[in-house]
């Protein structure tokens, strides 16, 4: 079967914009991520603590939204980043890498596989223990900007192949995390405050089927959304992902590469995409990821909750891509993309171990403010994050070409 269906012009455009802003915000994610771990382990601790729980408040008339800043942080700006994901999402399935079967075969297969193993990992390691077992989707995800990151640093001695089958995996790992949290991370339902919602969704429903290409009343109805969604008990995120979705995309097959059609998907996908990669993000990363480490010992890793999620990212991630990789291959279902053999699977198998920004963020959901549970969470989302990005990083190093190989004369895959 011929995983290599060539893709749209305009389609390729919109992947290498997607590629070079998650590259460099990666780069930006680590240092965010670094500096928030050194503030939380030295005399600054305090400013650092402080900043997170800073009391922020809006308020129109009787409706009232007052919160921490780090939870502003985590259901509003990641609410724009979900509906950044959604967009993705809705253009890849349209007219991008997730519109065909022979390119949706592997990553798909790879995908579940690296959801399920990880889960299951960390579901044996903590079974018996019910508040613990909130945490067993932390290790389901992988963080695309981290790990496009890595890979960046390899140069061009990475296939691009890779680097598509490396996204279009995260992308549908990103789809699962929302079935997820939509699924499992819900608190108590108000009846009221989701009506309000489904009215705005229907409402900007009935924009779509009327050709409405305008992006303000989407986003608009969006806002509305959010914080009808934030009231009712449903995660605030998934207004972005109901928001994304809903946004207008031409993909008329005359017009795919005519420049002159405007497309109000991908025009705010760009528009976002940066704001995303080099602030959203990079913010999220310093508001999580400030771990006091002074209170840990060796012994702490070794625990149910943060053995579980490192387990789960380290070894449960490569070993469900690559098994799942290696069975699709040999039973004909699929094929590897050209340019890759098993060794570079397994490189990419390694990097799919960073789960960073998704599983921090599903770890606040599953744990909230436990004092015991949250940070061991986030102990083993850092450690795992860290040695998948190191190990990945020297495998690949050691096994790709020194060289991008010829045209036509890659690494045979089969």
């Amino acid at each position: 079967m011929d995983t290599q269906a060539p893709l749209p012009k305009r389609a390729l455009r919109a992947l290498n914009h997607f590629l070079q802003w998650e590259s460099s915000g990666g780069i930006l994610l680590i240092v965010a991520a670094l500096v928030a771990l050194a503030l939380a382990n030295s005399p600054l601790a305090g400013a650092y603590g402080e900043f997170r729980e800073l009391p922020v408040a809006v308020q129109f008339g009787a409706l009232k939204i007052a919160k921490p800043l780090l939870l502003w942080i985590n259901d509003g700006l990641m609410a724009i980043f979900f509906l950044l994901v959604a967009l993705e999402l809705k253009r890849e399935a349209l007219s991008g890498q997730l519109s065909s079967f022979s390119q949706l075969s592997l990553p798909v297969v790879c995908a579940l596989a690296g959801v399920a193993v990880p889960a299951g990992i960390y579901a044996w390691l903590n079974r018996g223990d019910a508040v613990a077992m909130q945490g067993w989707a932390v290790p389901a995800a992988t963080d695309i900007a981290f790990a496009l990151g890595i890979l960046s640093l390899l140069g061009s001695r990475v296939p691009v192949a890779m680097k598509l089958l490396l996204s279009t995996i995260a992308v549908i790992d990103d789809l699962a995390a929302i079935v997820i949290i939509a699924l499992f991370y819900t608190s108590d339902l108000s009846v009221v405050a989701l009506g309000w919602a489904g009215a705005a969704i229907g409402l900007m429903v009935v924009l779509n089927r009327r050709g409405v290409q305008a992006l303000t009343p989407y986003l608009l109805l969006g806002t509305i959304v959010w914080v009808a969604v934030l009231k009712s008990g449903v995660h605030a995120t998934l207004a972005g992902v109901a928001t994304g979705l809903l946004i207008p995309h031409v993909n008329r097959k005359d017009a795919i590469d005519d420049e002159s059609q405007h497309s109000p998907l991908e025009h705010l996908e760009h528009a976002l995409h940066p704001w995303v990669a080099y602030l959203i993000l990079p913010v999220f990363a310093f508001a999580n990821a400030g771990l006091a480490l002074g209170g840990f010992a060796l012994d702490d890793l070794l625990t149910p909750v943060p053995l579980g999620v490192a387990l789960g990212l380290v070894a449960g991630k490569p070993v469900g891509v690559v098994l799942a990789a290696l069975l699709a291959r040999a039973t004909g279902f699929s094929r590897f993309p050209e340019g890759m053999d098993w060794k570079a699977m397994v490189g990419l198998g390694l990097l799919c171990g960073i789960g960073f920004t998704m599983s921090l963020f599903i770890a606040s959901l599953a744990f909230g403010d436990d004092a015991g549970l949250f940070p061991s969470a986030v102990l083993g989302v850092l450690c795992a994050s860290l040695v998948s990005a190191l190990a990945g990083l020297a495998w690949l190093w050691a096994t790709l070409p020194r060289a991008p190989a010829a045209a036509g004369h890659a690494p045979r895959a089969d």
